[in-house]
């Protein structure tokens, strides 16, 4: 055998900026030198020595695909939050509200009013109120049994009371969230924030875009159309936000190709536990899952990036949601409910500063996250398995664990011999919440 004149050569580079690695990936569609020889030159010259030379407009937007940064967007509402991660490739991380007290946040009030100011802070004053109840309660409820480690134990309690007591945080309350993203993407989605319904939304968007552009000064060059913008405005106008009354209780629709389907019977039937579908099952259609849910574990369902969801709007219309009523003692819900009924009736009746009444985009600030909402997802075969497997663990929110069984079971319908492996036990105490965390270690 011939021995080759260039051997196999395998280079990890992670260490260059982001514009300078995008331009060291791209550079193989013009050259066929080795990315080792760029990369002295960086190293010889400087990362903005190094674009300033090689820089050119290629025309494709792939280039942004290969360069990566990391954002963090402190201090943000609960909607923001959601408005940055409502992306199909976002990759990021947000404060817990499963496992942080949140009493101390900021809460936005965007109308301004004293009126809303006082909405919202009946919210946290029961919320405040709720763990202080809950927290000896629970302990009631779930003592701590024998071997069971009493650090353990006592996250394990405070992370169920957040659980109950989220339920009760406005939309308004402030969060932080992190979104590692490559370029590319990091325009496409800003652009569309930018366009956004919420007033907040569109300055995070342009406060990131300054961000970017001042610091890649390369990659943020594009120019805006007027009629490109006006289809965005149209396109955010329309699928900003979701409302579907009709959505009462569980439904599916298959959209499924079983004929196809049955030519891989036996990789569906053999399927072992926690291994996931080929990706190339997504070429047999979809099943697309309707059903109401509270905010507050919509938040969590909205990780599972692989299903195209609609964003729910926040509302009363629907009621809160009965298991955050049902976790408290009596008479706590007693409590609970009259606030309710109360902050119900002055959210329906909030204006703005010129007397107008507010819009039910802006009404979501002052609502709290255990209200229901109507949820819709389109999700491939493999997308739909791994989120019912996923999510019906015993450590998940048991709203949400609820419809990932049902789902579940569903899928089971709908695919003839396909192995399922959810977890359809009832929901029980678990302490592995409160070794579910991250520890500085001495």
């Amino acid at each position: 055998m011939k021995t080759p004149k260039n051997p196999r050569n395998i280079v990890i580079i992670d260490d260059v900026p982001p514009e300078a690695n995008a331009m060291l990936q791209a550079l193989y569609s013009r050259s066929p030198k080795s990315v080792t020889e760029h990369l002295a030159q960086i190293k010889e010259r400087g990362a903005d020595k190094f674009m300033s030379i090689y820089y050119v407009e290629y025309g494709h937007k792939s280039i942004g695909d290969c360069g990566t940064t990391s954002i963090f967007v402190e201090q943000v509402s609960m909607l923001v939050a959601k408005a940055v991660q409502d992306w199909p490739l976002y990759s990021g991380q947000e404060a817990s509200t499963r496992y942080l007290d949140m009493a101390s946040q900021d809460v936005l009030n965007p109308i301004g009013s004293v009126e809303g100011e006082e909405i919202q802070d009946a919210w946290m004053a029961f919320y405040v109120h709720a763990l202080e109840e809950l927290v000896p309660v629970l302990k009631l409820r779930f003592p701590i049994q024998k071997g069971q480690k009493e650090g353990v134990y006592e996250k394990a309690i405070k992370a169920r009371a957040f659980d109950i007591a989220r339920g009760f945080l406005p939309a308004g309350a402030t969060t932080l969230a992190a979104w590692h993203t490559n370029l590319r993407q990091a325009s496409d989605h800003l652009k569309e924030m930018r366009h956004h319904p919420l007033a907040e939304v569109r300055e995070v968007a342009d406060a990131v875009t300054n961000e970017l552009k001042a610091k890649y000064k390369s990659s943020f060059l594009h120019k805006e159309y007027p009629e490109q913008e006006a289809y965005l405005d149209k396109s955010m106008s329309k699928f900003a936000y979701f409302d579907d009354p009709s959505i009462k209780a569980f439904s599916y629709r298959s959209r499924l190709d079983l004929e196809g389907l049955s030519v891989h019977q036996n990789l569906l039937a053999e399927r072992p536990a926690k291994s996931e579908l080929h990706n190339r099952f997504r070429q047999y259609g979809d099943i697309v899952f309707s059903f109401p849910l509270d905010f507050g574990s919509y938040r969590d369902l909205q990780r599972q990036r692989s299903a195209v969801q609609e964003m729910p709007l926040l509302t009363t219309r629907y009621g809160f949601f009965p298991w955050y009523l049902e976790q408290l003692p009596e008479t706590l819900r007693a409590e609970a409910e009259a606030l309710i009924k109360t902050q119900e009736a002055r959210i329906a009746k909030l204006v703005d500063a010129n007397g107008a009444p507010v819009a039910d985009e802006v009404k979501q600030y002052y609502t709290a996250m255990g209200y229901t909402v109507t949820v819709k997802m389109s999700c491939s075969l493999p997308s739909a398995v791994y989120i019912a497997e996923l999510r019906s663990a015993n450590t998940v929110h048991p709203t949400l664990r609820v419809e990932a069984q049902r789902m579940g079971d569903a899928i089971a319908e709908c695919v003839p011999g396909i192995a399922m492996h959810h977890d359809r036990s009832p929901g029980i105490w678990n302490i592995k919440r409160g070794a579910q965390d991250i520890v500085r270690v001495a």
